[in-house]
């Protein structure tokens, strides 16, 4: 496996980051589970969501630690999705910079 790691600056403040996350969680369920299966998500703390969710058999599973100023995103990525690190790390930087930049 693979650990990806991508930091998105913002100035939201946690607990405006924490409410946009979630609202986007809700979208991401309702745009994306019929392609990519259950969408799993848990708030372990006030700072910290740990994600998950399978498609075309790959497990993904990761975190996200909201920072006062920044989300900090780290990506366990399957061996066989490694080699699209790429274009994963620019889709969480266009799709999550927009949830804390909008």
């Amino acid at each position: 496996m693979k650990t990806l790691e991508v930091r998105l600056q913002h100035d939201l403040g946690v607990e405006a980051a924490r409410q946009r996350l979630d609202a986007a969680l809700v979208r991401a369920r309702s745009e994306y589970e019929q392609q990519v299966g259950p969408i799993q998500a848990e708030w372990e703390s006030a700072d910290r969501l740990s994600v998950g969710f399978t498609t075309m058999g790959m497990q993904f599973k990761g975190q996200i630690e909201v920072l006062p100023d920044a989300l900090d995103v780290r990506l366990e990525l399957p061996m066989m999705a490694s080699m699209f690190a790429n274009q994963i790390r620019e889709g969480i930087e266009q799709r999550l910079g927009a949830v804390v930049k909008a």
